[in-house]
């Protein structure tokens, strides 16, 4: 039957119903193109930047390219605000079609009665249509068009969405665009937070923003938003004390400056993200308490004309950036570059590198963490590491090394480890603007040859911090790979800081020593408060005082500072732990104090004895032992060297040998002696240091020199420097000799120039050529070394 039916219509009316099918298809298909592709509006216009903190509090904003203060469009539109709007604009907005026909009619007969336009009978939908139109002139065709479009835009959108686009579009006076920019231009706060007049007041804007501008209508502002007032308190809306108080409420002169307490964190991500608004993971009071400590400490530092800083604060566990700091406020005259943000500056990185290479070499079994490591005058290829007092200690446990930040011993570690090697530990660690090959910082990489930004510094030290969190003492439990910081919320980063060669044992060896860094006097007897943070931390200072560094770490949280001048000037004073240290633990105190520290990882470490006096594994002649908690690669370091039998006398007053004394007399010792000039360093700090006892007359074996060059320590070639006067110079040799009341007669090119006791040192002016230096003691000796002295 229904075949029957088809052929009927088809024989009788010549409809084709496979053509027809085709036709509809492509009708509906033409108004879902209209419909997806030809929305009713588009709003084209640069947006303003905009910041927030991980709570959606404004941090800041960046104005839009076209000069407005127009911020991108919220969710939803306040209750408050939206009551008000549409009380005052368009009562029936939930029941016309996009268009009121009554408004119309009325605003048509007051046009025609006042003989001029002075009512538009637009709804708000028409109102958005009006303003993505811009430019179009007011007449009764475009009016028509628009009421096209609004019902089109009823049709293809929701009236939440339109009532959206009106509030983010309307203009509210000056360069302000929309509710987010007013509210916070006029009142400082969200529009979520607006009181009933505030919320009147920007009801009423758009319907004449000309009003706000100080000193033109004020009066009709105000009695425009009083009678919305009153229209809410005849409606029930409100209540009589809520009006009254209200219309009490004074409008804003003149618009406010945007939330500035983060403006270097808004130009990054101004500069990354532009016109879009960003949650970032910066906590505002952090934030806001943060700026306070700087702007303190900057009042404190201009006084030696010190006039920027920087601080970063990161979250160990998550690697969130909680508070960010680029630059201190622009408070005194002239211009000290507060604009730049410090915090992606390259400066030079001072001693900030020493934990990474002590955490390298514990990592790969190249020395222990109480091993001594050499603290005399040093020459290596040309360069000249000098410690920060100028003074030496012979020896020093490298542990202490690095908690005293000494140069020299951290100079020649590097140079036993590899520039090369060390370099690769440092680009493992995220060091990005270490970017030349390794030959081209040398030595001085690990004194601040090479420069950092504060950023990288911070996430390096964390990237340590939760590698040896994430380590439950029998494997290693990274989830996620380690990441740089975090400053968008719930965005990864995609840099990968990969700490391959150190392992945790030595990341927590260096965090231990670096707990027992000297804090600054203001934080003297700090054990002593139960709130007080166990910190690992660690300061630098640039070549001519120009960055002043402290870096701390706990369980929770890191800290960055850095402190000096953004255009490199130098000061006297601008010393890391006079300068940064303080305002980096003054941050430490507005933090949660966890109380926890770092669980040693006993999987990875091994409890070992170590020589008492060397702090190295003991050999046979170590009589004298500790024991200590060492990583496992510290099993694979080389025994104490400075142990020795020695052969002494029956009255233990000589040394002696077979050759020279009856073999049943002698009596064996096992004696700790460095070499000369270590020796010599080392028992001006160490009194309990005892020298070899000398040799028993006629004793002494021919192959045993006593002495020993400290200064300079490889002369080859020696640039003599000239004076002020612009005459040659000295150079000073210094001389070392086992016995301390040595007599030492000097001899340059066989002429003798003197004699020396106790301390040995000379001044020499020789002419530019090749020379030989000969020493001789009292019992005959003899030192030679040749040399060259070459002109500039």
């Amino acid at each position: 039957m229904w075949r029957k039916f088809l052929k009927l219509i088809n024989d009788e009316l010549g409809w084709k119903p496979g053509r027809s099918l085709i036709a509809v298809v492509m009708f509906l298909s033409l108004v879902l193109a209209v419909r997806q592709f030809l929305p009713p509006y588009r709003f084209n216009q640069p947006m303003s930047t905009v910041v927030l903190d991980c709570n959606g509090q404004l941090l800041g904003a960046q104005i839009a390219a076209d000069g407005q203060w127009r911020f991108p469009a919220s969710d939803d539109v306040p209750e408050k605000f939206k009551t008000c709007l549409l009380q005052f604009e368009d009562q029936y907005f939930y029941r016309h079609p996009g268009f009121n026909p009554l408004a119309l009619a009325r605003a048509a007969f007051q046009n025609v009665m006042a003989g001029k336009i002075v009512s538009g009978g637009s709804t708000i939908t028409m109102q958005v249509i009006r303003l993505s139109r811009k430019g179009k002139s007011r007449n009764v065709r475009q009016k028509v068009i628009e009421i096209f479009l609004s019902v089109y835009s009823e049709v293809r959108f929701t009236k939440e969405r339109n009532l959206r686009q009106y509030a983010s579009s309307a203009p509210f006076g000056g360069n302000i665009v929309g509710l987010e920019a007013a509210a916070w231009r006029y009142f400082g706060r969200s529009p979520e937070n607006l009181s009933w007049a505030e919320a009147a007041c920007l009801a009423v804007l758009p319907n004449a923003p000309a009003l706000i501008h100080p000193g033109r209508n004020r009066d009709a502002l105000v009695q425009k938003r009083n009678n919305l007032l009153g229209k809410l308190l005849r409606k029930g809306i409100i209540d009589q004390i809520t009006y009254e108080l209200a219309i009490e409420e004074a409008i804003p002169e003149k618009p406010q400056p945007l939330p500035a307490g983060a403006m270097h964190l808004v130009s990054r991500m101004n500069l990354n993200e532009a016109g879009q608004q960003i949650t970032t993971t910066i906590d505002l009071d952090l934030q806001t308490k943060v700026s306070q400590v700087v702007d303190r400490h900057h009042h404190m530092l201009a006084g030696n004309r010190i006039f920027n800083a920087a601080v970063l604060v990161l979250k160990v566990t998550s690697g969130e950036v909680v508070a960010y700091v680029g630059n201190t406020k622009p408070t005194f005259p002239g211009d000290h570059a507060n604009q730049v943000d410090i915090i992606q500056r390259p400066r030079s990185s001072g001693s900030l590198l020493k934990p990474f290479l002590f955490a390298a070499m514990l990592s790969e079994g190249e020395v222990l963490p109480t091993a001594l490591v050499a603290d005399i005058p040093t020459t290596i290829s040309s360069f000249t590491p000098k410690n920060f007092e100028v003074t030496y200690d012979g020896a020093v446990p490298a542990r202490e090394a690095l908690i005293r930040s000494l140069n020299i011993p951290a100079v020649r570690m590097l140079s036993s480890y590899g520039q090369s090697r060390f370099w690769g530990v440092l680009q493992e660690a995220g060091f990005s603007t270490i970017d030349r090959p390794a030959e081209h910082y040398g030595l001085s990489l690990i004194l601040g040859g090479a420069e950092v930004t504060l950023w990288d510094a911070c996430a390096a030290y964390q990237a340590m911090a939760k590698k040896l969190l994430e380590f439950d003492g029998q494997h290693h439990l990274q989830r996620n790979p380690i990441t740089s910081p975090i400053l968008v919320k719930d965005e990864i980063s995609p840099v990968v800081i990969d700490l391959k060669t150190l392992d945790e044992a030595a990341i927590f060896l260096t965090l231990d020593a670096m707990k027992s860094v000297r804090r600054p006097d203001a934080e003297a007897g700090w054990e002593s408060f139960l709130n007080s943070h166990s910190i690992a931390w660690k300061t630098g200072t640039s070549f001519g005082f120009r960055d002043a560094w402290a870096v701390g770490v706990t369980p929770d949280y890191v800290i960055g500072v850095w402190v000096g001048n953004a255009d490199g000037e130098g000061r006297p004073g601008l010393i890391g732990v006079f300068t940064a240290a303080p305002l980096m633990f003054d941050v430490f105190s507005l933090l949660p104090n966890s109380g926890k520290w770092f669980n040693p990882p006993y999987d990875k470490m091994e409890h070992i004895s170590v020589c008492r006096q060397s702090g190295m594994r003991p050999s046979p002649h170590c009589d004298e032992t500790d024991s200590i908690w060492v990583n496992q690669a510290g099993l694979n370091t080389t025994p104490c060297p400075y142990h020795k039998p020695i052969h002494l006398d029956d009255e233990e007053k000589y040394r002696v040998t077979a050759d020279c004394y009856p073999p049943g007399k002698i009596v064996t010792r096992s004696w700790f002696e460095l070499p000369p000039a270590m020796a010599w360093y080392y028992k001006s700090k160490n009194p309990f240091y005892r020298s070899l006892p000398a040799w028993l007359p006629g004793c002494q074996p021919a192959d045993e020199n006593p002495m020993q060059l400290v200064w300079p320590d490889k002369p080859s070639k020696i640039l003599v420097p000239r004076e002020l006067d612009g005459k040659m110079g000295e150079v000073i040799f210094e001389m070392v000799h086992s016995q301390p009341t040595a007599e030492i007669f000097w001899y340059l090119n066989n002429e003798f120039l003197g004699t020396t006791r106790n301390i040995h040192k000379k001044g020499i002016q020789p002419p530019p050529g090749h020379h030989q230096l000969v020493l001789m003691d009292e019992n005959g000796n003899i030192f030679t070394q040749a040399f060259e002295i070459v002109s500039r």
